[in-house]
């Protein structure tokens, strides 16, 4: 089951500017997904969309099971969201802010206090929230959206404005809630670096259509498939046409011999043909792409 899904999401600003170019969202239920893409991608409209917060044009929306367009009101009762800069009552105090949101959602007010501990709001006091960093006030929005226990938890650029602590601590939250209490998370964010240690699933979209989509170990497997074997020789015109010869898929690649998706044991063939043929073998180097450049190529012209 999905918490979240979209089918042929399409969307436009003007009769020229085609935002969303019919995206199959698939959010699975207990889920935390990450929502790639570059500035401009997308991503916030289609968050907006979700949420009802734009007036979708076309295609279907259906938010914990149930189309959105049936029930929006009850529906989105069980959502927490923090869109873009963070709605808050710069002249308000933390709690104080909490307290307007708490009445809105009728929870208990007990969670005021719970929710400000876990994301290390506690001892603002009488600070403002005027007065608070972005840091801050990200932490505050993402208090809001916690206050009533919502099962989906969508947060655009959450850990925005935070220094390296400060998305630590937002990453083991998003994972304590997500393993201790059943939430699924969508988070959306620019950088895959910032939630590649944190998410199970990942969408990435350009220019408005989805480019990838599945769990984050499909991804990994993109990465591997990306891997190569590099080798420096004596002569490597000559190795070339050994390994080719042979079978082997080489190509020269910046002075190099490159081989692709070898394993272990196939490097030592390829290393004792080399010199069993006379070629002295000088370097042998292998690596794989890391997720953010197979994140960039997706998304690359």
């Amino acid at each position: 089951m999905y918490a979240l899904e979209t089918s042929k999401l399409t969307h436009r600003f003007t009769r020229t500017e085609m935002v969303l170019r019919e995206v199959d969202l698939q959010v699975p239920t207990g889920s935390i997904y990450g929502f790639l893409g570059p500035n401009g991608a997308g991503k916030t409209t289609t968050l907006r969309l979700v949420l009802g917060l734009l007036a979708k044009q076309s295609g279907s929306i259906r938010v914990l099971g149930q189309p959105l367009a049936d029930n929006r009101v009850d529906i989105l009762a069980r959502v927490g969201s923090s869109i873009e800069s963070p709605s808050l009552y710069g002249h308000l105090t933390a709690r104080e802010n909490l307290k307007i949101w708490q009445t809105v959602f009728r929870c208990p007010a007990s969670r005021i206090d719970e929710v400000l501990g876990l994301v290390g709001l506690a001892g603002t006091r009488s600070k403002r929230a005027g007065q608070f960093s972005l840091g801050m006030k990200q932490r505050l929005s993402v208090a809001v959206a916690l206050l009533h226990e919502p099962a989906l938890l969508v947060l655009d650029e959450p850990t925005n404005g935070l220094d390296p602590h400060g998305i630590l601590e937002m990453r083991d939250l998003l994972t304590e809630l997500n393993q201790t209490r059943g939430t699924t998370i969508v988070v959306s964010s620019h950088l895959l670096s910032e939630v590649e240690r944190l998410v199970t699933h990942v969408g990435i979209i350009h220019r408005g259509a989805l480019m990838f989509q599945g769990t984050l170990d499909s991804l990994v497997a993109k990465q591997e498939e990306a891997s190569a074997t590099a080798l420096d020789t004596s002569d490597n015109s000559q190795a070339l046409q050994i390994l080719t010869g042979g079978g082997w898929p080489a190509r020269l690649e910046r002075g190099k011999v490159v081989v692709p998706r070898v394993t272990p044991a196939q490097i030592g063939q390829i290393n004792r043909g080399l010199v069993t043929a006379g070629i002295d073998v000088h370097e042998i180097a292998t690596g794989a792409k890391d997720l953010e450049s197979i994140f960039l190529e997706l998304v690359g012209d």
